[in-house]
């Protein structure tokens, strides 16, 4: 079992909606829905944003970098 994770949207009537397609077509899926608390998402968008930097910066500071030469090293092995 692979993973993906979409963001979505539910409607009126409790269809769910994805932001972006799926790459595997015709195939059975298990989906798990979290709900936001907070509608805004803007303010979710910014709060994961600075989760992210808060994270790249212990990592930084603590010495866990990685050579920026071998970073796309297997982005296209999807």
């Amino acid at each position: 079992m692979r993973a993906q994770e979409r963001m979505g949207t539910v409607d009126e009537k409790g269809q769910l909606s994805l932001d972006e397609p799926l790459k595997n077509k015709h195939s059975r899926v298990k989906v798990i829905i979290l709900y936001f608390e907070d509608t805004d998402e803007d303010d979710e968008s910014k709060e994961s944003i600075l989760n992210g930097f808060r994270t790249s910066l212990q990592e930084l500071k603590v010495g866990k970098t990685r050579d920026i030469s071998k970073l796309w090293d297997g982005i296209d092995d999807e």
